[in-house]
């Protein structure tokens, strides 16, 4: 399902980007699924200790984009966000928490991953659900 050039090595390269700022690191590709962990620390904490909502997004998005874009001809096309949603399920104040990405439908022009976000305890953090359009690049 994913291309081939999909390696935990090429997604866990060191970049200076958002990934980097929340420490999010990869830890498996599977046949149609991602996963990826996150610190829960001062970066993603909001005011109170917990995670930050926001940071479980900045997860879930990571998660689904990366899978949507390992799915088409990067030569020939590109993805873009088109909606993600958030339930936030409980809270967590320290550790990890890990998300896992699965396809809800992959399409010509559009896709829709869910991710789910648990904790150490693999207790549901929060769930969530990114759509993204498929765009022809122009040459």
């Amino acid at each position: 399902m994913f291309n081939e050039k999909l390696t935990l090595e090429r997604l866990n390269a060191p970049q200076e980007n958002m990934l980097s700022h929340v420490g999010i690191e990869f830890l498996e590709i599977g046949k149609d699924y991602i996963v990826a962990r996150m610190p829960v620390d001062k970066r993603t904490q909001q005011p109170f200790g917990l995670l930050h909502g926001g940071a479980s997004v900045v997860l879930a998005e990571t998660l689904g984009s990366v899978a949507a874009g390992a799915c088409i001809d990067p030569d020939n096309y590109y993805c873009v966000g088109l909606e993600i949603n958030a339930n936030h399920v409980r809270g967590v104040s320290s550790g990890y928490v890990v998300g896992k990405t699965s396809p809800i439908h992959i399409g010509r022009s559009t896709q829709i991953w869910e991710i789910r976000i648990t904790d150490e305890q693999e207790r549901l953090v929060c769930i969530s659900r990114i759509t993204v359009a498929v765009l022809e690049k122009k040459k």
